[in-house]
């Protein structure tokens, strides 16, 4: 099986994953990014937010908006699964790690609160100019 490329690949690759194990759990799950919903997927009676990683997420922050944190500190069903080793391409090497309960409420406790802006930088502009290697 060929590796999956780009971060948005990676990420759709982990919510088609999850997707599929929610239904074998017996949980109708569907993908509500974009939709409006505070996380990636419902599965009720869980509200699911995603991360994705390429590689392993091992020492890595958990990175959530404030309406997902919102979301979970005033919902016992909000959850957090962690999707990694997805570049590889197969499914049957994905790794998953489920952060719901009180689990989640404890790392919670320690969270940090960011402000910051995303800038645009659409292929358009990066291919006018491209990154040159630099000399040392």
């Amino acid at each position: 099986m060929g590796g999956i490329v780009g971060n948005r690949a990676i990420e759709s690759a982990a919510i088609q994953w999850i997707i599929k194990l929610e239904g074998a759990a017996g949980r109708a799950a569907l993908d509500t990014r974009g939709g409006g919903g505070v996380a990636d997927i419902t599965s009720p009676p869980r509200t699911i937010e995603v991360k994705a990683f390429g590689g392993v997420a091992r020492g890595q922050d958990l990175w959530l908006e404030t309406t997902q944190v919102n979301a979970a500190l005033a919902d016992t069903d909000f959850w957090v699964y962690v999707v990694e080793n997805i570049a590889q391409g197969d499914p049957a090497e994905f790794r998953l790690a489920m952060i719901g309960g009180q689990r989640l409420a404890a790392l919670l406790r320690r969270r940090r609160e960011r402000h910051y802006f995303e800038v645009p930088w659409p292929v358009a502009d990066y291919d006018s100019d491209p990154p040159r290697a630099m000399n040392p």
